[in-house]
């Protein structure tokens, strides 16, 4: 059966509900979203004569619902205009209509007999072969489908996506024994083609798979830390980016989830798990309790283990709470000194240094990283058959870079059992049979590939669906060139990739050497180039700021001249290259790493990408023809006619600003992304993808293109808008006048200079002025304030 969705009734419209139904909106689907009606009018309603019967009141409960999620942040929706594609309504009048719809998802209160009455009604309404499924976090799958007619059971499953759920990418997919293997499949498939998330199968067991297994290292976490005296914010410390985990740490993340989410999941987990082996762990320890009975359940009530207020100046403050005495002081700065010695190695390479350390920090990671790898060992089979997804599921859904397997293998497998077991700690016997087998580690990269231990036959198989990826760190044996801060490979059927891994892949020397290297290789012995990376923390942030400050403190304008002029040489040779460039942007794509984009044949954009030209929030404008490429686009905008040049003023506010995108769609609107680019919902298909791309556009013919000769761009007429404008804000002190001299460089260039008349200028032209005035800008002192303070404290400077 060919199925396919293109109507979705979401059924519940709380947090969840209205975020699922964004997600659905946001990749093109027909919504409908409903909820219960209210009791009755509120008074504000009744004084408006409306009774019950009015629509208004009717849809009370999911209009506000709605609304809380459209003015939410961070934003549930790509663009704001997908909004239009929800529909609203409740399930009196509304619930009939679902007979029209593909799939029905519930998501209502985390009640059984609730669930299983409103299954009662949507039995008796859908349509046969409608996809049915439920969102619950631990309610038993099966329960709610007993006594469901045979069409329901056999399309029904459940569909549990974490919160938010556009950017946590795990989507379980829960069957029952009842469910069609067909469904299952097509749910597997759907979730990670088209809602771009990590499908994990998961069996019918309590709380699943990611809840299971991230509840038990939270509750053990808080055990060891009552057991160790450490303090909240040493907490959150050791357990934050430095180990690849989200950089809010343990307990900040706990406050935002909210306390009482915790405490119920525990709760019911100890309930269920009489048979686990480490059920003691979901007894809620003191800390726990204490803050319950205080209702102190984290942001929801203004605090948990932190509390915001403001100090007597009237400036915000951050409160940490003592755990010894439960009274909140400010919080405070930590330091370890073990992370002196990891704060240069990649993550794969830390842990061996932070669980051999000596100190407090050494015996915290001892205690917990060596328990949960114990754990999940005898997880399995009862939570998964096969390992990777375990770690697929707590990677996704609750935002780890690498699950306790594969940090396990990080360590060494031997190592790790020998750490264990002098902490008393045993894992179930696969593993030593595993290691009595002659098998070193958990995963093996092989001819590009992935493969997983598979315990049953005491091999090695490729993970699957992964076979549709190209996973980059897989492809070292295809290494054809390589510096320190950049690779090339041969992705196959003609096609280089180029990934570039300095801090935040910014661009220094060795990147644009890495460039320029691929595209002369890509044009003398393949057909075409593939751009990209797997980093978590950005694409690219832009230029190397650090170079750029010291040649501008120590006035070497003669190397800051040529350090922008190849930058510029090396984007347009991006853009002018004899075989197609494809360029695979995500997460942070600012300055130069925008401009790079800006000059590719084409781009396969992950939806989580948030691009933008950012140079003025240095000081500074775009100058790797950033500022040219607008004022190019904008000139071929023009054609469809814009007398009163609003997609100039649009570009021009989009860089004064430093404008950044929330989502590639909103890129596109910026004019950052163009008619022909494409956006992926997936992050693990992005180089596949883009690999696609540029095979299409070599097999199309693909003829270099020329330098264009024909901008039309405004002079002095379009300067002096720009001007008038920039005056009534400094006049109105909206800006700095170091802001005010900043755009006035910026409507120089992109107006192309002191021209008397609209006229068509050279790409060359736009640059060298661009050039021009970036050099001019590094001479300025409140700009390299401003460059200093970036570079020091991570934050923009205003002066």
């Amino acid at each position: 059966m060919n199925r396919l969705i293109r109507k979705i009734a979401v059924l519940g419209s709380g947090i969840m509900g209205s975020r699922i139904a964004c997600h659905f909106a946001n990749i093109g689907c027909e919504v409908l979203l409903l909820d219960i009606l209210p009791k009755e009018p509120t008074e504000t309603e009744k004084n408006k004569g409306l009774t019950l019967e009015a629509p208004q009141v009717r849809n009370r409960i999911v209009q506000e619902a709605w609304q809380n999620t459209l003015k939410a942040s961070p934003a549930a929706l790509y663009d704001p205009a997908f909004a239009n594609r929800v529909r609203l309504g409740n399930f009196e009048d509304n619930l009939p209509e679902i007979k029209q719809y593909d799939w029905v998802i519930e998501v209502v209160v985390e009640n059984l007999g609730i669930k299983k009455s409103l299954f009662e009604k949507v039995d008796a309404l859908r349509k046969p072969g409608t996809l049915t499924t439920s969102n619950t976090s631990g309610i038993p799958i099966h329960l709610m489908a007993e006594g469901r007619s045979d069409d329901f059971q056999k399309h029904f499953c459940g569909t549990h996506f974490f919160n938010p759920p556009r950017y946590l990418k795990l989507l379980e997919i829960i069957p029952t024994a009842a469910t069609d293997p067909a469904v299952i499949d097509f749910l597997m498939h759907y979730g990670e083609r088209f809602l771009g998330k990590t499908t994990v199968l998961c069996k019918d067991t309590p709380a699943f798979i990611a809840n299971r297994v991230g509840i038990y290292t939270l509750m053990k976490t808080m055990q060891v830390v009552a057991d160790m005296g450490l303090t909240v914010e040493e907490v959150d410390k050791l357990t934050s980016a430095v180990v690849g985990r989200p950089k809010s740490g343990t307990f900040r993340l706990s406050d935002v989830v909210g306390l009482d989410t915790t405490v119920n999941v525990s709760n019911n987990l100890y309930a269920a798990l009489t048979h686990d082996e480490s059920r003691a762990a979901f007894v809620l320890p003191d800390m726990l309790k204490r803050l319950q009975e205080n209702r102190w359940l984290g942001d929801k009530t203004g605090q948990g283990f932190y509390k915001k207020v403001k100090s007597a100046g009237g400036k915000s403050e951050i409160l940490a709470l003592n755990l010894q005495t439960f009274e909140y002081a400010p919080s405070q700065k930590v330091k370890f000194a073990v992370f002196d010695k990891t704060k240069n190695l990649p993550l794969k390479e830390r842990f061996a240094v932070l669980l051999a350390d000596s100190s407090k920090a050494g015996e915290f990671y001892r205690k917990t990283f060596l328990d949960g790898f114990r754990y999940v060992t005898y997880r399995i089979p009862e939570i998964a058959d096969e390992l990777y997804r375990i770690d697929a599921a707590i990677c996704a859904g609750f935002g780890w870079e690498m699950g306790l397997f594969e940090t396990w293998d990080a360590i060494g497998l031997t190592q790790g059992l020998s750490l264990m077991e002098a902490e008393g700690m045993k894992p179930a016997q696969w593993v030593y049979d595993m290691v009595a087998a002659g098998c070193t580690s958990f995963y093996q990269k092989k001819a590009g590939k992935r493969l997983y231990y598979d315990i049953p036959s005491q091999s090695y198989k490729v993970i699957p669906g992964s076979e549709s990826f190209i996973i980059l760190d897989t492809l070292t044996d295809n290494t054809v060139w390589k510096n320190a801060e950049s690779s090339i490979y041969d992705l196959g059927d003609g096609i280089l990739g180029l990934e570039f891994r300095s801090k935040m892949n910014t661009m220094g020397p060795l990147v644009i050497e890495g460039v320029q290297k691929a595209i002369a290789l890509a044009e003398k012995e393949y057909r075409g180039l593939v751009i990209g990376n797997d980093s978590n923390e950005a694409f690219s942030a832009g230029a190397n700021l650090a170079m750029l400050f010291m040649y501008s403190v120590e006035q070497e304008f003669d190397e800051v001249d040529l350090m922008i002029a190849q930058f510029q040489q090396t984007m347009m040779r991006v853009r002018y290259s004899s075989v197609p460039v494809v360029v695979a942007p995500h997460t942070l794509v600012l300055g130069g790493g925008c401009e790079m984009n800006l000059h590719a044949d084409r781009v396969v954009a992950a939806a989580e990408t948030y691009m933008g030209l950012v140079e003025v929030g240095v000081g500074l404008i775009p100058a790797g023809g950033g500022t040219k490429e607008m004022a190019l686009r904008c000139a071929d905008l023009y054609k469809t006619g814009d007398p009163e040049l609003n997609i100039l003023q649009t570009a021009f506010m989009n860089i004064a600003t430093a404008k950044v995108s929330s989502s590639a769609h909103e890129a596109a609107s910026m004019n950052y992304l163009r008619r022909g680019d494409e956006i992926v919902l997936n992050r693990s298909r992005l180089i596949a993808d883009a690999k696609k791309a540029a095979i299409e556009l070599a097999e199309a013919g693909y003829t270099q293109p020329k330098q264009r000769n024909d901008i039309r761009v405004q002079g002095k007429a379009g300067i002096a808008l720009f001007k008038a404008g920039i005056t009534s804000m400094l006049l109105g002190k909206y800006i700095s006048e170091h802001d005010a001299k900043i755009a006035e460089k910026l409507a120089y260039v992109i107006c192309g200079g002191d021209l008397s008349y609209p006229q068509n200028v050279t790409e060359q032209y736009l640059l060298d002025l661009e050039r021009e005035a970036f050099l001019s800008l590094c001479g300025e002192r409140k700009t390299l304030e401003r460059i200093h303070s970036l570079l020091n404290g991570g934050k923009p400077l205003r002066n």
